[in-house]
This record gives structure tokens, sequence and C-alpha cells, in this order.
């Protein structure tokens, strides 16, 4: 075995041990073509993978995204590398993508520059009459550095958009071997017969096989859902049925990810770019808005009206001001279609007067100046891409990519070396798969928060859990409208005086608050607030955790919590804590949210709860009980108590590493934890940190997260016999996304709970178990 490269980089040849000896080294120190390995073969571990496609418009970036996902939960800095561009000036979108996603900031993996290698310009002055040696070597150190810089590299072939189309797969198959990384190949399937992709299929084999390219997976991407299956069965025949034995390369896995309408529309801002476009007015998240069609408004209002439907693009002369209230009317409408906005051409504006009525309705009104034919065609001709903003489109391509690739499967193909590292991409890639394993039923009472139900979106495109928004369904619905998400994959509920379910939540509340002399009518208006209903629901085994807080105080979410679910056996506190993901590494914080001063009693409890949280997302524990003074060294009534808790929780919990009283700088930094308290197992390398009182836990938590850059996700409440969790008012969609999941997780401690059977719950949405209705 011999690594691949140029150069002596001795990090980088370690790490790229993939294949045979090359026959010969030319100069410059570049292998010549090597012979073909058995196309099922992967070699020893890599540290990148190659993506490329036979053609433009494949969807690599959907697929180079799913893998990403895929890596993120061993890969702790993984950066992208484009090795040939058209333009090295624009940022590839999917570069900002990755970087965006992945926390690719200063400090934190390549500029953009360096995910860029070359543009077809210059790289045609780099080959020498047909001979690529030069290209290669340059694009190799390009990549040699990039590893130096990162613990993988996913490299996104050329677009097929150079100047020789037809050999670009030959040019992708060269930097694939000399790079030392396998191959995984996207097929498009739009638009073509099962017969040209089996064609495809094996030309693309052949090409990459002669290369020498070790191939991992192919993906069919944009397929029709419709012939998916037989598209699978042609690509990925028996092997057993030759009966010669030879390794044909059948046994390269073959994926089919059916065509989503979504990936490839164009939001409004996109036509706002691709037009030279201004925009007028209109809300700024319905700029994110996809386009599902055009609507050209040439005849009168009453014949276009008609014709208008959810999110199509209605474009018109802007002193057509029937039509521009007309369809302003229409957005502003529950029961009439909700379009993505409204075009003028001409460069026309409507006056004052229409105008205010369109900003009313928060359309997105714009003006080009190109006519009407020459904007409708220009946009014809256009897909949309997936940007850092396009959140919608990245988790329809998130959630398609794990639901049509066996991804276990193609993990252990890729066979990428693990790292001690846990970064806040990886820890969220590794909640979301623990949740999607054993999904659970989760309740959102908030629905008529607009961050909720992007959330809800979201996670019912991942997967990662079945929803239950409390709310009256027309408002949902008509809110969900105005906000262009699709939620229709979760169940809504009305709380109201109609509910199925309501009479059964209080009798159950009346039952458990009889001790306080609860009547039945009381019970009865208690459970018209969502909050309670929602608890309610978890208590009674209805639904398996909830999530709120986006528009109610902590003491609203906790209070209905505490009096139906109460705490579980052997925690008489109920406590909050917070996964502080660093660059790095995840710490738990505790008690940031709800004890105010607690006793030492009580602080030791909430460390030993604290540490089974820690434990249970896969965190070792190793405890450190914050204070001002480290070991003996200082005295005083607050460190006392931390001393005393230390103490008590020693005696309690023998098992777990423990030190303190210790200061903070001594819990987490190995230098001064040797100082200052010397062979002690956590001084420097504590993961839990439990601080005295709720002023200095909540200073600190938020001091990490804005001044040290940590993502802060929780509060995870903590001591309850079910989960119910809170969010902070200022929550953005991604904490209601890693909030759900985490409830997800600690529910599949607990029974399963159970919708099924409801009278009146079976209209639309999820079931329970997840099926669709």
């Amino acid at each position: 075995m011999a690594s691949v490269g140029a150069g002596s980089d001795t990090t980088a040849s370690t790490a790229l041990v993939i294949g045979p000896e090359p026959r010969a080294r030319r100069s410059g120190g570049v292998p010549t073509r090597r012979r073909p390995r058995a196309a099922g073969t992967v070699c020893a571990v890599s540290n990148s993978l190659y993506v490329t496609s036979t053609e433009p418009d494949a969807g690599k970036t959907v697929v180079a995204l799913g893998v990403l996902d895929l890596l993120a939960t061993s890969a702790a800095a993984p950066v992208i590398f484009r090795p040939i561009v058209t333009d090295a000036e624009a940022e590839d979108p999917l570069v900002a993508l990755v970087r965006e996603r992945y926390g690719a900031g200063e400090g934190h993996g390549p500029p953009t520059v360096e995910s860029v290698g070359l543009t077809w310009e210059q790289a045609r002055a780099l080959i020498d009459g047909g001979d690529t040696r030069r290209l290669v070597a340059t694009l190799v150190e390009r990549m040699d550095h990039l590893r130096s810089l990162s613990d993988f590299v996913l490299v996104v072939g050329t677009g097929f958009t150079g100047p020789s189309p037809a050999t670009e797969l030959d040019l992708n198959a060269e930097l694939a071997v000399n790079f030392g990384s396998p191959v995984l190949t996207v097929l498009s399937g739009l638009g073509r017969s099962t017969a040209s992709l089996a064609a495809a299929a094996r030309e693309a084999a052949s090409v990459l096989d002669g290369a020498g390219c070790t191939r991992v997976a192919t993906i069919v991407n944009r397929a029709d859902p419709a012939t998916a299956g037989e598209v699978l069965a042609a690509l990925r025949p028996d092997r057993s049925a030759d009966g010669d034995g030879r390794d044909d390369g059948s046994d390269v896995p073959v994926y089919v990810l059916p065509e989503t309408a979504v990936l490839s529309a164009l939001t409004v801002d996109e036509v706002v770019s691709a037009l030279d476009a201004r925009v007028l007015c209109g809300a700024p998240s319905r700029l994110a808005r996809e386009v599902d069609g055009y609507l050209v408004g040439s005849a009168h209002l009453q014949t276009v009206l008609p014709m208008l439907a959810d999110g199509m693009l209605v474009v018109s002369s802007g002193d057509r001001i029937d039509l521009v209230v007309g369809t302003a009317a229409t957005s502003a409408s529950p029961s009439a279609p909700t379009p993505a906005g409204l075009l003028l051409t001409l460069g026309t504006t409507p006056g004052a007067l229409a105008t205010s009525l369109v900003e009313q309705s928060g359309l997105p009104m714009l003006t080009t100046p190109h006519d009407t034919y020459g904007a409708v065609h220009r946009l014809e001709g256009l897909s949309g891409q997936l940007r850092p903003s396009s959140t919608r489109k990245v988790a329809a391509a998130r959630g398609a990519f794990t639901t049509g690739v066996d991804t276990a499967e193609l993990h252990e193909r890729i066979r990428l070396s693990g790292t001690d590292a846990v970064t806040p991409a990886m820890f969220n890639a590794r909640l979301l798969a623990r949740a999607r394993a054993d999904r659970r039923t989760v309740v959102l009472p908030e629905s008529q928060d607009e961050r909720v139900l992007r959330a809800a979106e979201e996670l019912v495109l991942l997967d990662v859990a079945d929803l239950v928004l409390l709310g009256d369904p027309a408002v949902v619905a008509e809110r969900a409208d105005q906000l262009g998400v699709d939620v229709s994959g979760a169940l809504v509920v009305d709380p109201g005086r109609g509910s199925p379910l309501r009479e059964e939540l209080a009798a159950a509340y009346a039952e458990a608050r009889a001790h306080r002399g609860v009547t039945g009518d009381q019970a009865w208006e208690v459970t018209r607030d969502p909050t309670a209903f929602g608890t309610l629901m978890v208590a009674t085994n209805r639904a398996d955790g909830m999530v709120a807080g986006a528009t109610h105080t902590t003491a609203a979410t906790i209070r209905p919590a505490l009096e139906v679910i109460r705490t579980a056996p052997g925690v008489s506190k109920v406590s909050g804590a917070f996964f502080m993901c660093l660059r790095d590494h995840v710490l738990v914080f505790a008690d940031c949210a709800v004890n105010l001063d607690p006793t030492a009693a009580e602080l030791a409890e909430i460390a030993a709860t604290t540490a089974e949280t820690a434990r249970s997302f896969g965190i070792d524990p190793r405890v450190a009980m914050v204070s001002y003074s480290t070991g003996s060294s200082g005295g005083g009534v607050d460190v006392d108590k931390v001393r005393e808790a230390t103490s008590l929780l020693a005696a309690a919990r023998p098992d777990l590493p423990l030190a303190g009283p210790i200061q903070y700088d001594a819990a987490v930094d190995p230098a001064t934890g040797a100082s200052k308290m010397p062979d002690n197992p956590v001084a420097g390398r504590a993961s839990v940190l439990v601080f005295p009182d709720l002023n200095t836990g909540n200073t600190t938590y938020k001091a990490v997260q804005r001044s040290g850059g940590a993502v802060a996700v929780g509060p995870v409440l903590q001591g309850l016999r079910r989960p119910v969790n809170d969010l902070s008012r200022g929550c953005t969609v991604a904490d209601i996304v890693s909030t759900v999941a985490i409830t997800a997780v600690q529910a599949q401690d607990h029974p399963r709970g159970e919708l099924a059977g409801v009278p009146g719950l079976e209209a639309g949405g999820r079931t329970a178990a997840g099926t669709t209705r």
C-alpha cells in the first residue's frame, strides 16, 4: 500500500493510505493513472470524500449537505473544497452554507478563499498540451493544506460548466485518485428514463474504475418518485445472479432521492437578485418564501384571481392598480390563496395609496426594469440554490437525504476516523440522530408564535419527533400559510371547548389537585390554558414531553408540571441545566434557571441530577462544585455551603469524580487546576459545573455564551417524572429544534405516550406512532 499525493507531508500521507502502488511516478510527484481496483473495496481510513456528478444540475449540493450532516457525528471540523470553479470572486453558495452551519468563522476552518482552488481560466493555464500534471500538483497542494486545517475535507467536484464538459468526469476522477479520496457519484434522474440512468451509471463506473478510484456509493438525485423503486432495482442488481464470482461493482450501494420541488424553487429574494429588482415593501420573513409558479396578470382582475394559487408570483405592470390591490387582498384573506409576491415590470410603481394597502398585507412587492416577457423568460431558466438563509430548503434537503440513504451503511463505507473533540455541530447531529432513532411525541402549546411554526416545519422535515401543536386548526393553518411554512406533518389539537381531550384532562387535573380543593369546574377552566393542557397530556401519557416558554415565563411553564407531573423519585427540586457547546467540547452548567439559593443538601442533589443528565447525553460526568475559593483556601458562609454540599455528594455518590469547592478557572483549565488542586482527577478537566446559586449560574452561562462564543442549549429541566422543557422568550428557531430533540431523548427513558383512540383526532397530520394519515 502506498500513500497518494504530491509532496511529502507526513501527516497527510499517513491519512491517505488507500490503494495499490502506482505503476510509476513522473516528474512533479503526480502518479500516473493506476490499475483499477475492485470497485466495492473501501480501503484504509480516509479523511476526505470526493462528490462528483456526470452532468450539470445533478444536485451535488443536496448530497454534500447530507454527507456533512452524516459526518458531523464524528468529524469535528469538516470543510468544503471546490477544486475548480467558474468565478472565484463570487462566494460559492455551498461553501457559504457550510461555513454558516458548521461555525467556520474566525478561527474555525479555512478562509473562504482557501475553500476554492482555481478558476477554469487558471486551470487552463496549468495544462500543457493536454498534460494535467501541473494542474493536479497545484490542486493536491491546496488539498493537503486543507487537510492540515481540518479533520475531514469534503471535495465537491466541478459543475460541468467548464470548456470541455464531456471530459470533466475524467478530470474529477484524476483529481479524486490523486487526492486519495473515495468517490460518491451523483446522477440526475430529472426527466430521464430508467434505461438512460442505468447506462449513465455504467459509464460513470467505467471512468472512475479505470482511473483507479474507490467508489463508495452512487446516488440518483431528483428522480421521479413514481419510478424510484424501478431505478433502484435497475442500478443495484443482485450480484448472485451473475454466478461467476466477479467483482463487477454491483455491491457499491445505490440510493435514490426523489425530486423535491421546494429545492429547485426560487425564493422571492432570488427573484430580486435575478431581475435586478427593488423591494418596495414586504415582511422580511416572506422574502425567503419559495415561488411555486408564475401568473402573468394580462387579463382583468375577475379572470386572474380564480387562477391564483398558494406560492404564485403575480407578474404585472405597476399601473394595473386593480391587480395590485386585488392580490394584496387575497394575501390578507384567510380563505383565499396566499401568493408569494407581486412583481411589477417596466420599472413601474403604484401610487402611495395602493402601496400602503400592500404594506398592510405583508406581501412582498418588487419592481424590475425588465418587461413582462423578458422577466418571466429569465426566471423560467433558473433554479433556486441552497444558501445559508434558505432554512426551509436546508431542512428539506437534510430530510430527503436521511430518508433516501442508509446513513449507517454509507458512514461505514466512508470509514471516517473518529475524534475526541465534540463541536456544537457534532453535538447537535448526535442529538438529532438519537431523537430520530426512537421518535417520541412532543407537545408545542405556543402555536401562534412564528418561531414555533418554523421550528415545527423543520422538525417534521428532519423526522426528529412527532409533534402536537395546540391551537385552533384553522388559525394555525392560516398563520402557517401567511408565513409560507408547511406544518401538515404535525397534529393540531384545539384545547378549546370542543376538544375531545379536554374533559379527560380536566378530570385528571381535578383528581391530582383534589387535596388542594380543586373542583371539576375549576379544573375545566385550568385546561383552557394551552400550557396546562399540554402538561396534562404529558402527565396522562397522551404525549411524551412538552416544550414551552417562547411566549411564557419560566414560572408559567414549570408550575403546571410541578402540580401534576411532579418530581422524580428521590428528587426534591427541579433544576435547569445548560449544555454549553464550546469549540471542541461540551460542558454542562447547573442550576442556571430555577433555584434562587439552594441549601447545601439541595445543591448536592442538583449536582447528582446534573451528572445523570450529562451521562444520558453521552458526556462523562466529572463534577466541579464551583465557588469563589478552591479547596480549603478560603472561608465564609457561601463557600462553606459549597464545601458541605461537596461532602454530602461524595458520601451519596462515591462513584462520581468530584472536586469542590473549586474556582471556575481551576475547574476548566488544566494548568490552573494542577496548581490549585494537584492530583485531583476533575481539576482542569471538569465536564459538569454546579454553581452555588442562580445569580452565579445564570450570569456565568450568559458570560460564556456571549463572550466565549459558546452555543448554549437549554435550559433542560431535570428532576421531573416526565420531560417538560422551558424556552427563553428570546429563543431562536434553532433553539426550539434542539430543545425538542433533547425532550424527545429524555422521553426515551419512559413509556411511550399514546394518542391513538382519542375521538376526533383522526384528521390530518401524524399519529403519535409517526405514521402519516
